[in-house]
């Protein structure tokens, strides 16, 4: 962890009083030309953060924050979350606070229930989740409710009593956004909902978005479509919705509800077939066959910004005991070619 730099370490290093330091820090009174260029320098080489050290100052307790999330080495989608947990890091440096973050196999119920008895071994102050398997969820929540640590989830929201807080998007109505966009893109025709490597029965995120996809279609009383549910798992994709094109040769539109519609894009493209196709996420390759044309649109669920907001509510929470709000929504942003480029640093 960095070092916590207090007014008396300052005061040590730069070989002047601890009065004269806190009159620099706080700009208040006179201070001698020697003693500010002594101070300065010093703050210079510790890169001094003032609004957080002063405030660090008055805080001993050091707060344990952990973060559990999917490998991004075995699913890429998780990769902003990496970089969103770092800038939270970077950010509150000059807390009291460590922010640690433990990876679990996203394709696997056991992996994700002992990454969390390793978490609970650590006695943390808070853990923020990304809740991936719903009836594992429930049960573990209930574990740290009872050892009195505080769980806020994000991405995938898990209706409990023992979550504090939930940092995503309104998946349902992200369902129905994309039912929008593909009843602007065809007139008719049969329309597959397809769920991809995830177990649907215990994918609450996918049975959301599936769900208001389908109540579009019912609410405008959209006749002249017909809409099918699909769930394929790898290695079988390709071979499954081959099988899948035959039965239905005159598919129109697909919709994905995870990150991977660049499978589909991938086996659309040696196909002479043109189907709308809608899924989530600027994963590269997604973003590659949204450039070729055969990817009409991404929903962008801004995963980043989801795992920064998670750790630092829980961080203002520790040391300014901000409340923690029960639901925070973030906007539902729709992706083609023409706009992608901005979105992508």
């Amino acid at each position: 962890m960095d070092k916590k730099y207090t007014i008396k370490d300052i005061a040590k290093m730069a070989g002047v009083s601890k009065g004269t330091v806190d009159r620099v820090l706080h700009n208040r009174g006179k201070v001698s030309p020697t003693a500010l260029e002594k101070i300065n320098e010093v703050l210079n080489v510790i890169n001094y953060e003032p609004n957080l050290i002063a405030r660090n100052l008055k805080n001993t307790k050091i707060y344990r924050i952990c973060v559990l999330l999917p490998d991004p080495e075995i699913d890429s989608f998780w990769l902003p979350c990496v970089n969103g947990i770092q800038e939270a890091v970077k950010e509150f440096k000059a807390y009291n606070v460590v922010i640690e973050t433990h990876y679990f196999n996203p394709e696997s119920t056991k992996s994700f229930l002992d990454t969390n008895e390793t978490v609970i071994a650590q006695s943390p102050d808070a853990v923020l989740l990304a809740p991936l398997f719903h009836k594992e969820t429930l049960e573990i929540v209930k574990q740290y409710a009872e050892l009195g640590i505080m769980v806020n989830t994000f991405n995938n929201q898990v209706e409990s009593d023992a979550i504090t807080s939930f940092v995503g998007q309104d998946l349902y109505k992200s369902g129905r956004v994309a039912a929008s966009l593909m009843n602007l893109i065809l007139t008719e025709g049969p329309i597959a909902i397809v769920h991809i490597d995830e177990s649907l029965k215990n994918a609450v995120h996918m049975q959301e978005k599936e769900k208001g996809f389908r109540n579009y279609f019912d609410e405008k009383n959209l006749t002249n479509f017909s809409l099918m549910t699909l769930k394929i798992k790898y290695p079988n994709v390709e071979h499954k919705f081959l099988s899948f094109l035959e039965e239905y040769p005159n598919l129109k539109g697909v919709f994905i509800t995870t990150s991977k519609a660049y499978q589909i894009a991938s086996i659309l493209s040696k196909k002479d077939k043109k189907i709308a196709l809608i899924g989530y996420d600027l994963v590269e390759k997604n973003v590659n066959y949204l450039n070729q044309g055969l990817v009409h649109f991404l929903i962008h669920q801004n995963q980043k910004r989801q795992a920064y907001l998670g750790v630092s509510t829980l961080v203002e929470h520790f040391l300014y005991r901000k409340e923690i709000p029960e639901t925070i929504l973030l906007p539902i942003d729709i992706i083609n070619v023409e706009n992608a480029s901005f979105y992508i640093s």
